[in-house]
């Protein structure tokens, strides 16, 4: 009997698999987080800002995805993954309680709760599945994430445009060697068949974490409304910022969104959608923080004059996530729909004649060019039969 069996961790072929409520109670602290982050972005609406923003959030949301996969490949039940679930968590809430100032003052707590988060994850996991082939898969991950410790604590020890160009080393060597299989010295690289998945439960996850990140949009939205006084045009903001979640939630649940299950089972490189499922839902998840920072500025100053920035973050937000959502259509039918890239032109064509108006106004034209989409979905689903997702090559 393996080490691995023993101790109970790897997931067999155990049929239809569901997220545990314990994986749901992990999410609870990504809200926080994203919320945090789109909040850093509303108070510094400029390039420095925006650079910052996207740093910390593709930290925050490596953090998630890994330890999806982590639960992916192994049961969310056993004590050590409920362990490293926990520490994962208060990892989690450190650094997104240091990420206002992680930039400034507090980069060494932000830089070592990240590499405490990954590295020690590894280290359980290597330590529980002794010496077998699924310790290598667990030192592996391990191995670069030791690698992309040294920019990240080295980058905590700077201040400065050093320490955002040091994590943008980081954060290359974790994502770039995730998307290249991380080839690590003497055991190579990950091989394709231990990208096999719960194609249910890996779904299941990515639509949940997605929901959730709406609850960011919400939740600013509505202490940002809550912090003013309520007169009618703030009330008109809020019901554009909520009109917007709403829009986003039925346009990534439309088709694609829902057949992601069957597109892994289908495919003849499950792992490619292992692969590329966290860069298509990043796009779409920083589309949602831009969008929730902008809405924090309109239902503020409804009636001011909409700046360069606040423009930018309002259509960029919707931008991103279309850009995203895009993308995961075509891992899903090898296509995309002409109204994705008729909204996207829409929306750069916008920008330039928005900056001349009250920023609610701004706010609204991003709305209206969201539900164009979802009306174009919806009408084109009528009649339609249901549409399988196209085999992978």
């Amino acid at each position: 009997m393996t080490t691995d069996q023993a101790v109970g961790l790897t997931r067999e072929d155990e049929g239809p698999q569901r997220a545990t409520l314990l994986e749901l109670f992990l999410d609870l602290v990504f809200v926080a987080a994203l919320a945090l982050t789109s909040q850093t972005l509303a108070q510094r609406l400029d390039w420095v800002g925006a650079f910052e923003a996207a740093v910390l959030l593709m930290a925050i949301w490596w953090v998630w995805a890994a330890n999806a996969l982590a639960t992916e490949l192994h049961r969310p039940g056993r004590r050590l993954i409920f362990a490293i679930t926990v520490w994962v968590m208060f990892g989690t809430i450190l650094m997104a309680g240091s990420l206002p100032g992680a930039f400034a003052e507090h980069g060494l707590v932000f830089a070592g709760a990240y590499v405490a988060i990954q590295v020690g994850r590894g280290t359980f996991l290597v330590a529980a599945l002794g010496a077998h082939l699924e310790q290598q898969r667990s030192g592996r991950l391990m191995f670069w994430f030791a690698v992309s410790a040294v920019p990240w604590l080295a980058g905590a020890l700077v201040s400065g445009s050093a320490r955002g160009l040091l994590w943008t080393a980081a954060l290359a060597i974790d994502y770039g060697a995730a998307w290249l299989r991380h080839p690590t010295p003497v055991i190579g690289r990950l091989p394709t068949p231990d990208y096999a998945v719960a194609a249910d439960h890996l779904a299941e996850r990515y639509q949940q974490i997605f929901t959730l990140a709406l609850g960011d949009l919400i939740l600013v939205i509505t202490l940002t409304y809550a912090a003013h006084d309520l007169t009618i045009d703030r009330t008109a903001a809020l019901l554009v910022g909520f009109a917007t979640a709403v829009l986003l939630w039925q346009i990534y649940v439309h088709r694609a969104g829902a057949l992601l299950k069957a597109a892994i089972e289908t495919s003849r490189d499950p792992g490619r959608f292992v692969r590329s499922a966290p860069n298509t839902h990043l796009l779409m998840v920083a589309g949602i923080v831009a969008a929730s920072a902008g809405f924090e500025a309109v239902i503020a100053h409804p009636a001011e004059e909409a700046s360069p920035w606040l423009v930018g973050v309002l259509l960029g937000g919707p931008a991103l996530f279309l850009l995203g959502r895009a993308r995961f259509e075509y891992e899903v039918f090898s296509r995309v729909s002409p109204s994705r890239l008729l909204a996207l032109l829409a929306l750069a064509v916008a920008g330039p004649v928005l900056m001349l108006t009250p920023a609610l106004v701004a706010g609204f034209a991003a709305t209206l060019v969201l539900a164009g989409v979802a009306v174009t979905d919806s009408i084109r689903a009528q009649g339609r039969a249901p549409e399988p997702p196209m085999p992978s090559t």
